[in-house]
């Protein structure tokens, strides 16, 4: 394993997101509340480019709610353009099912570079 420079700490502001190449794959970094996160650029659905996709929060309804539907985790979920599937940035894991999900890379900052370890 080894750690790949991506860019500097500025070029990822907070809710922002976007993909970068190391070696020779994709990689999404995200910011979620500041705090980095890296998912390889790959749906495990049908292998759509899933960091392409949109970054926002999902509804629940639960007891929790009062069984009211309510919006929850802005910025935490990334949405596959292919066929909407959901995904937590922070985990990794489809919210559709646990058993779908995506590896997560770690990120490091050092001297105001970010890096990524694969």
């Amino acid at each position: 394993m080894a750690e790949h420079v991506v860019g500097s700490i500025a070029d990822f502001p907070v809710g922002s997101h976007r993909v970068v190449t190391v070696r020779n794959m994709q990689v999404g970094v995200f910011n979620v509340n500041g705090t980095l996160h890296a998912l390889p650029n790959v749906c495990p659905h049908q292998f759509g480019p899933l960091c392409t996709g949109r970054v926002n929060g999902t509804m629940v309804c639960t007891e929790e709610t009062g069984w009211r539907h309510a919006w929850v985790r802005n910025g935490e979920i990334v949405t596959c353009p292919w066929h909407g599937i959901e995904f937590a940035i922070t985990t990794g894991v489809s919210l559709v099912s646990s058993r779908l999900r995506v590896r997560r890379y770690p990120v490091t900052i050092e001297n105001g570079e970010v890096k990524i370890t694969l």
